[in-house]
């Protein structure tokens, strides 16, 4: 099946809803996060679907891949923050599974198509 768009691609549809999510757990967040973390998580995770996107409509194989290298270190950059969250005592009460388990299967996704487009 041909692409013709990167909506159509699954891991860019994923990401998507990864941005909602992550907006909707910074939007508890204390407000003196609001230059820091919450920031920093929001950018993050914009930037994973971003850049496939942006990545999809360069011309070129070694262009795409290159974004999607962006979008992957986006993604780990994100994972470590919530990683930072998690211990952060304001996060006590919040259920992080769906987050996690969105944002694995995108890096899994990611990791795929960059394997793909190295050979």
């Amino acid at each position: 099946m041909k692409i013709n768009s990167y909506k159509e691609l699954i891991v860019w549809q994923k990401s998507i809803d990864l941005v909602i999510e992550i907006y909707s757990l910074t939007e508890y967040f204390p407000k003196s996060e609001i230059y820091g973390l919450t920031s920093q998580m929001r950018r993050c995770a914009v930037s994973i679907p971003s850049n496939i996107a942006e990545g999809r409509r360069r011309g070129s194989r070694k262009d795409y891949r290159h974004f999607l290298i962006i979008a992957y270190s986006s993604g780990a950059e994100l994972e470590t923050q919530i990683e930072i969250v998690k211990r952060l005592p304001f996060s006590k009460n919040t259920d992080f599974i769906k987050i996690d388990n969105l944002l694995n299967e995108i890096m899994r996704m990611l990791n795929k198509m960059l394997s793909i487009l190295k050979s």
